[in-house]
Parts: structure tokens; C-alpha cells; sequence
């Protein structure tokens, strides 16, 4: 019987467990690793950073679905992949031999490469529901003891959307507790212009974004390289494109939370053939290592070149339609690989984001992801906000029955009024 185990139990990794459990039937066995029996929605960390959301309300304990789906859990996580011999090293001492692997990690967040970054130092963070929960702990401080707040995105980050979102979200719970008014807000990204995203932008996702930073009184920074953070400022360089110093802002904040960048997890990182300089997996357009067949890679862990040179570093976003495309497109790939034929399918990595505002929000839809685009399109709305709240609900409600079927698709063809949108293209 082929064994395939799965790298990482997020977005991408839990529902390719179960995509591929759908696929390929009870002729295989299917390992799903994760540290921990617990998924958790982290496009809902920062609901929670404000007290939107409690814990209990956004994690699905995955060990019942699992046992549904036959599919094995391994709560104790890995400590290091053995691709050349099909291994992967527990953290419990155990290791767990495969036949075909699915690494869906996620990444590191890369706090120590600037002075004073993360939630053990000077800034709070939406990243991982432990820092929301300090973040909401800081935000009562706050709320408390009024002061200017810096929100934002630093130098190589990828995941710029959730910067966004939480400016707009703590504007609102700042009004909504009477301190707004006492609470100067500055937005610093590494972004060449509001609204970049790490696209190049989306429709008109610059002025969308400038005119609602605009109507909530936060003023922003572009082209900003981040040097230190301290307890009560943040210290940035805004640059000319051509990479020169313009100014250097020295920002007070009371309250700073920056989005980091982005680096492979240690299980994976420095493995030759596997991974690029900064730890992501190299993949082909069928989602395939080059070096190492059998392993496909889904998810934010995936390498992708940058769009173009910017100024300050900016990475691309890996949203979840184009993780659902990747995942589709594995589950097919291995299947035609246990048959025998060649892989064969390959994700569009089309983006379908709804980018909650507080009260409102923005969707935009890119097809391609990258530019130039055959659908560019971008809109403004209570509906956003609303839209993201039944999002949530629904994946997690996925998540905790076991079903694979894609959500993004869906919520595209709703929003453009048309008949498909593929998801994968196959090879002719």
C-alpha cells in the first residue's frame, strides 16, 4: 500500500489530506503531520487581537475528522526531513517513512533579522493565535493608556493583506472604545505604493486603499525599510527607488504591530536540491521538487520569485485560491504518479482575497495572479465585511467534517457573475 504523508496541517495541508483521501480512496494510507491536534483559522488572528474573537471560536480539533477519513494524525511534529531516504525525523525521536510527500509548512517568521521585531521584543504580531492573544493583551493596554500605533509590513514580507486589515480593524475597535481620537495611526510597508500587495496591485487596489486610509485619519510611509524597533518608536528609512536613502522617520508608537517576512521552517531549511537560499521549496509548474520527485510542496512554503524589483524587498502572496489550485493540482499529480503516468495538471494561481475593513471591506479577484491579467477587477462594501465573517464559518465547518471542495472558486464566480473559473489546467 503507498504511503503518503502531508507536512504541515494549515490552509493548505489539512484540506490536502482530505483531497487526497477523496482522490485516491482507502488503496493508500495518508500521514497528516502537524505540531499539535489543532487547526486554527489564522485569517481570523486579528478578530481576536481585538477580542472580535476568543480562541475557542476559530480552532477545529482535527483529531475526529482525521479518524473519519482514516487518515493518521501526528501531533508530535517533525524535526527534519531525510528526502533522500524518504524519512522524516520526529520531534518525539520516532521517524515516519514515505512514499510520496506533500510539505505544507508554512513558514518561519523572521523577527530576529531586525533589532527589537516580534512579540518577545518590542511589536505585537496576528501571525499565530498565541501572538493574537498578547496582541489583544497589549490592545486593552492600549485602549487603557491611549498612544500613536504603527501598523504595517517590514522589508522582504509577502502577506500584506492582513496588514491592511488590521489597521482598519483596530481604527474600529479604537472608535468603538471612545480612544480613537487620542490615537495617531501611521501604516509603514515595504510596499512601493498602497495598495502594491506584493501584485503590482489588483484593480484599483491603490486607491481603494489610499482613499480608506485617508477617511480613518492614518497617514503611511511607502518604500519603507524598517532598521530597529524599540518599546516606544519605530526607526524606518523611506527610499528612492533607486534604493538611496530619501528620509529616515523615527515613529512614535505605543502599540506597533508589523507583519515579518518569510523563511522555510528548520525541518526543511538547507536541504540541497529542495530548498532556495531563503528555505522555500523549489517546485515546478506541476507543484513537483526537481531533485526530489516525490515530494510535492502547496502553500505559503512554496519558493516564487519576486514580481520585479522594488525598491525596498517586497515577496508575492500565496492567497488561498492559488493554495486551493496547488492543492488540487497535487492530489491529481500524485494520483497519475501511483498509476503510472506522467503528472499532469498544474495550478492557475488565480487571487480571490476579501480583505475585511472592520465595517466594510475590499474583494479583489486577479486572473492571473500575476500580471498581466486576464480579470483585474476590484470592489469596495459592507458585503466584504460580511462575506469574510460567512468565510470563516464555512472552513471552518470544512475543516471540522473533513470536506475538500474549494471555497475561493465558488466566492469568484459570485463576484464576476460568470460561468468558470478554472482552477487547474491540464497539460495537452
Amino acid at each position: 500500500m503507498q504511503k503518503i504523508a502531508v507536512l504541515g496541517a494549515g490552509l493548505g495541508g489539512t484540506i490536502m489530506a482530505y483531497e487526497l483521501r477523496d482522490r485516491l480512496g482507502k488503496e493508500v494510507e495518508i500521514h497528516l503531520i502537524n505540531k499539535g491536534s489543532t487547526y486554527s483559522f489564522v485569517p481570523s488572528n486579528p478578530w481576536v487581537a481585538v477580542g472580535w474573537r476568543g480562541r475557542e471560536e476559530i480552532e477545529v480539533d482535527l483529531r475526529p475528522a482525521c479518524a473519519k477519513r482514516s487518515i493518521t494524525l501526528h501531533p508530535q511534529g517533525a524535526l527534519r526531513l531525510q528526502p533522500s531516504e524518504n524519512r522524516i525525523d520526529m520531534a518525539d525521536g520516532t521517524s515516519l517513512d514515505y512514499d510520496y510527500l506533500v510539505i505544507a509548512t508554512g513558514p518561519e517568521l523572521a523577527f530576529d533579522e531586525i533589532e527589537g521585531f516580534g512579540p518577545e521584543a518590542h511589536t505585537q504580531s496576528v501571525c499565530h493565535i498565541e501572538h493574537a492573544l498578547a496582541a489583544k493583551q497589549a490592545f486593552d493596554r492600549l485602549v487603557a493608556n491611549p498612544g500613536p500605533v504603527v501598523i504595517g509590513a517590514v522589508q522582504g514580507a509577502s502577506c500584506f493583506g492582513p496588514a491592511y486589515e488590521f489597521a482598519f480593524i483596530l481604527d474600529k475597535a479604537l472608535r468603538d472604545a471612545k480612544v480613537r481620537d487620542r490615537v495617531p495611526m501611521t501604516f509603514v510597508t515595504s510596499e512601493p505604493y498602497i495598495g502594491h500587495l506584493g501584485l503590482d496591485g489588483v484593480g484599483d487596489t491603490k486607491g481603494l486603499l489610499e482613499s480608506a486610509l485617508r477617511s480613518k485619519h492614518i497617514k503611511w510611509v511607502t518604500n519603507a525599510r524598517v532598521k530597529k524597533f524599540d518599546a516606544d518608536k519605530v526607526t524606518a528609512e523611506e527610499m528612492n527607488d533607486d534604493g538611496t536613502v530619501k528620509t529616515t522617520h523615527e515613529i512614535a508608537s505605543a502599540y506597533t504591530m508589523m507583519l515579518p517576512a518569510f523563511r522555510g521552517v528548520a525541518a526543511i531549511r538547507d536541504i540541497e536540491g529542495l530548498t532556495n537560499p531563503r528555505g522555500f521549496i523549489l517546485a515546478d509548474r506541476h507543484q513537483q521538487n526537481p531533485t526530489f520527485p516525490n515530494i510535492f510542496s502547496v502553500g505559503v512554503c512554496v519558493a516564487i520569485p519576486p514580481l520585479g524589483k522594488t525598491a525596498v524587498p517586497v515577496g508575492v502572496p500565496k492567497t488561498g485560491f492559488m493554495i486551493e489550485s496547488m492543492v488540487t493540482a497535487t492530489a491529481h499529480n500524485i494520483a497519475a504518479l501511483i498509476n503510472g503516468e506522467k503528472p499532469d495538471a498544474q495550478g492557475t494561481w488565480n487571487a480571490v482575497c476579501l480583505a475585511d475593513l472592520g465595517d466594510g471591506g475590499i474583494a479583489f479577484v486577479a486572473q492571473p495572479q500575476l500580471p498581466p491579467r486576464n480579470v483585474n477587477w476590484s470592489s469596495q462594501g459592507k458585503w466584504v465585511h460580511a462575506a469574510k465573517i460567512g468565510f470563516e464559518k464555512y472552513f471552518l465547518y470544512k475543516v471540522k467534517l473533513g470536506k475538500s471542495e474549494p471555497f475561493y472558486e465558488k466566492l469568484a464566480l459570485q463576484a464576476l457573475g460568470i460561468d468558470k473559473l478554472k482552477s487547474v489546467t491540464f497539460d495537452t
